[in-house]
């Protein structure tokens, strides 16, 4: 009888602890789950797939910006579509100057339309930005991951905050490393995510001072490589705003290894990319991507994405499904 006690006790001590150590599995701490919508809405990600396909179909370079959206929502109040509301004195993550040339958000409004008339309040955006990411990719030929989704959207945008959270492309290595800390990321998602630089484009204003004045001395910046460097020159006239310059030269529509090729030459584009040298744990990370044989980089893309896609979600009763991304319910 104490034996048959003793057995009882241990299988209740056994299904305690198996209770708590599931309970700090991020998955289930979140309320996040591959498959969420499998019974509520089973055609969810069919329909945010034909949007983004038929979209990236039409323009390709639509790619970088769709994953641009995802990143910059997750940094700021975490991934719970703040960057997609808009408010009336345009004080809103929108216009907060690192997010001034994001586009795609068309592609958001319509999928999300054709959600609300599928299964009207049960997707949210933040869900919604969080396929359309992995979707853009897939359109590229590029990683594909399976997308925990469960998010509920946000009802508070600020264009300070963002200004604040995210990233800067003229970050140093410590500060990068630290940005990415206090999201949860580390070290290697910091290197796996600056890889998604191997698609789009930066402005002339975000390297200016690597060109003209990166002392004060009217200098360059002596990692960048000098004829790299004459030939942005040619390009970025010291007043130039607008101009866009590919972030992978002749790649740029290609998810691929070769950003770390150029990374490695001294040919990245922001002091950002440059950064990622300065530290042994990126620096060695950087080095055994540049070839395609026994990359790791697609397989690890799409598992850094999952991890930022955690990032301050809301679950549960916290927050809302909104009706319409660019404004609450």
């Amino acid at each position: 009888m104490a034996a048959l006690r003793m057995t009882i006790s241990c299988v209740i001590l056994l299904q305690v602890l198996s209770c708590l150590l599931s309970s700090f599995a991020p998955t289930n701490v979140q309320g996040l789950k591959v498959g969420f919508y499998d019974k509520a809405c089973p055609k969810a990600e069919l329909i945010v797939k034909k949007f983004v396909f038929e979209a990236m179909k039409k323009d390709p370079t639509l790619g970088a910006p769709l994953l641009r959206l995802f990143f910059h929502d997750c940094f700021v109040r975490g991934c719970e579509g703040s960057v997609l509301l808009e408010l009336k004195n345009k004080k809103d993550e929108k216009n907060a100057m690192p997010n001034l040339s994001l586009r795609g958000f068309e592609i958001i409004d319509n999928a999300k339309a054709a959600l609300e008339k599928e299964c009207p309040g049960i997707v949210s955006c933040s869900d919604v930005l969080a396929i359309v990411a992995r979707d853009a990719m897939v359109a590229l030929n590029g990683p594909s991951w399976e997308v925990e989704t469960g998010r509920r959207d946000g009802l508070v945008t600020n264009m300070y905050e963002a200004l604040s959270n995210l990233p800067s492309p003229l970050s140093n290595i410590s500060s990068l490393i630290t940005r990415f800390h206090s999201k949860g990321l580390d070290k290697k998602d910091l290197v796996v995510l600056s890889g998604g630089h191997t698609l789009g484009k930066g402005h002339c204003p975000q390297i200016r001072n690597r060109l003209y004045n990166f002392t004060g001395k009217g200098d360059s910046d002596p990692n960048l490589d000098t004829k790299y460097a004459a030939k942005l020159r040619n390009k970025c006239k010291p007043t130039d705003n607008t101009m866009a310059l590919e972030m992978d030269p002749g790649s740029f529509k290609t998810f691929d290894v070769s950003y770390f090729k150029r990374v490695s030459q001294r040919r990245g584009l922001f002091q950002s990319d440059a950064a990622l040298l300065d530290n042994q744990e990126t620096k060695s990370y950087l080095l055994k991507q540049m070839n395609s044989d026994g990359s790791t980089f697609f397989k690890d893309f799409g598992v850094s994405m999952v991890k930022m896609g955690r990032i301050g979600v809301l679950t549960g009763k916290v927050g809302q499904v909104r009706k319409k991304c660019r404004m609450v319910n």
